[in-house]
């Protein structure tokens, strides 16, 4: 995700500074990886030196001073643009997996394992996640929801290619 983008489209609401903007993104986009507060400083700097925010006073606070930054003009049609811009779907033609379970047949190692390891590793992060999404709200529901498709896409594919392991040896190995 573009951190940029999202600190834009937090700031639509209203100004803010940084340390408000770095908790909202947190909240909401950041519960397994949230932002530091130089990434926060640093996008913020990139956005006021390409126009899509503008200083919008000091705030006083217990400690320092605090800019607060507020969206433009140029900023609103940005996030505009970005958000009415498709993610490119993402094709997984290189995948590292395919290549371990490739290279266990070429080398005579069991292609089987390969598989056997992966599949319990990706029961585990489905288990975690389904207990995360039963604890938690909405939000975590659907980001729960977004993996666990992924990765039952991704188990699908693991007992397909176990399936296929003779044939994808005989292909390999020619």
């Amino acid at each position: 995700m573009s951190i940029g983008h999202a600190l834009l489209g937090l700031l639509e609401k209203g100004p803010r500074h940084g340390y408000d903007l770095k908790r909202a993104y947190d909240e909401r986009f950041g519960h397994d990886r949230p932002l530091h507060y130089g990434q926060v400083y640093t996008t913020l700097s990139r956005l006021l030196r390409n126009g899509l925010v503008e200083e919008a006073g000091v705030e006083a606070g217990d400690g320092p001073e605090r800019k607060r930054y507020a969206i433009t003009d140029a900023g609103v049609t940005d996030v505009e643009r970005w958000l009415t811009t498709p993610e490119r779907p993402e094709p997984y033609l290189q995948n590292t997996l395919y290549a371990k379970v490739v290279l266990a047949l070429l080398s005579g190692r069991s292609a089987d394992d390969v598989l056997d390891v992966q599949r319990s590793a990706h029961l585990g992060t489905m288990r975690e996640l389904t207990r995360r999404k039963a604890d938690g709200d909405l939000v975590d529901q659907l980001i729960c929801d977004h993996a666990l498709f992924h990765l039952e896409a991704d188990l699908r594919w693991l007992e397909l290619t176990a399936a296929r392991l003779g044939q994808l040896k005989s292909a390999v190995t020619r």
